[in-house]
């Protein structure tokens, strides 16, 4: 069980804290995110295209010159990455991130902002403790809150982003999405306004599982470290390691949903077709042609980013947060010292 410390911070705190980790978090994780999506949108036959195309391009090379000119490059996270790079450029990696960064500041807001408020609703009246069972439906209630109200139509942009293979060297290589911005209003104007909430619910599931996941651990690893060591305040370094270690949580518990929303996501419906419709349609035709596994491809690559994005992200909201509380108090004893 975690005990509350009782401190109500309102909403700009959270709203700078959680903006400030946000950015930090998508500058350095996004790469990942990217690699990640081209993984879960690669089918078994694509690839095996892919090699088959290759080798026989290399046969030719070998034959024209007596040697290959370029050694294949692996369907591992790392080839992917490579991959990307040679024929996209570096840029490729961070298709998306103007979505990513638009609705940051928004996200950890009411990430952060409304598992307070879910937390303070179940906390326990004459204790004032918040138990490890409200912590978990704090967490949850986070997770649904901030899919529904951000990161589904966030996600649908910088997937459609992602998605693209074009050249970004290229001036004369025109994608069909040039941006965040421009993605919305091609998706509204083909598809409609409800377009940008295609997945909703798997995108409310899994967000919904991994702030549950995430808050509960990284509550009860910062409460146990705090009593092992008898301290009021844990060191970044620490808030870094047990933010790693609960990020890594949510990607294992939630993989084949990740996976499925992001296939929903990428395509437009086919007429009449209703939501749960595509949804069971995606998930049959992937275990169908792919096989169960591939219910969790991009799963190494996803922990490679949750897991260091949820460090980042509880490193920097702790510290900023502890910050702009400090200057509160700070302020609010001045003004007290004028009026002695």
């Amino acid at each position: 069980m975690s005990k509350d410390n009782g401190k109500a911070n309102n909403l700009s705190t959270h709203l700078v804290a959680g903006g400030v980790a946000g950015c930090a978090e998508a500058l350095v994780c996004h790469p990942l995110d990217t690699i990640k999506v081209r993984m879960q949108l690669k089918s078994r036959h694509r690839a095996a295209a892919a090699n088959t195309s290759k080798a026989l391009g290399n046969t030719a090379n070998i034959v024209a010159n007596g040697s290959a000119t370029r050694a294949p490059v692996s369907n591992s996270f790392v080839g992917v990455g490579v991959r990307i790079v040679q024929r996209e450029g570096i840029l490729a990696l961070y298709k998306g991130l103007g979505a990513v960064v638009s609705g940051i500041v928004p996200k950890m807001a009411i990430r952060f902002s409304s598992f307070e408020l879910y937390k303070s609703w179940l906390r326990d009246p004459e204790t004032g403790n918040v138990s490890t069972t409200a912590t978990f439906f704090a967490g949850l209630g986070a997770g649904v809150t901030e899919a529904v109200a951000v990161v589904t139509p966030m996600e649908v942009v910088k997937i459609r982003l992602q998605a693209q293979r074009h050249s970004t060297v290229d001036p004369m290589d025109v994608p069909k999405y040039r941006n965040a911005a421009h993605t919305v209003y091609t998706i509204i104007r083909e598809e409609g306004f409800s377009a940008l909430y295609k997945g909703v619910t798997l995108t409310a599931i899994r967000q919904a599982t991994n702030q549950a996941v995430n808050f509960t651990a990284y509550q009860e690893f910062k409460a146990y470290a705090k009593k092992l060591q008898n301290v009021d305040e844990l060191p970044s370094y620490q808030h870094l390691i047990l933010g790693g270690v609960s990020g890594a949580m949510g990607p294992l518990s939630n993989g084949p949903i990740d996976t499925i929303k992001t296939r929903v996501q990428r395509t437009p419906n086919l007429k009449g077709e209703s939501g749960w419709s595509r949804i069971k349609t995606v998930t049959t035709e992937l275990i169908q042609k792919e096989g169960w596994s591939a219910l969790y491809r991009g799963i190494t690559p996803r922990i490679l980013r949750v897991a260091p994005g949820q460090a980042i992200t509880f490193m920097v909201y702790e510290k900023v947060k502890g910050w702009l509380e400090s200057l509160k108090e700070n302020g609010a004893q001045d003004l007290a010292s004028n009026y002695e």
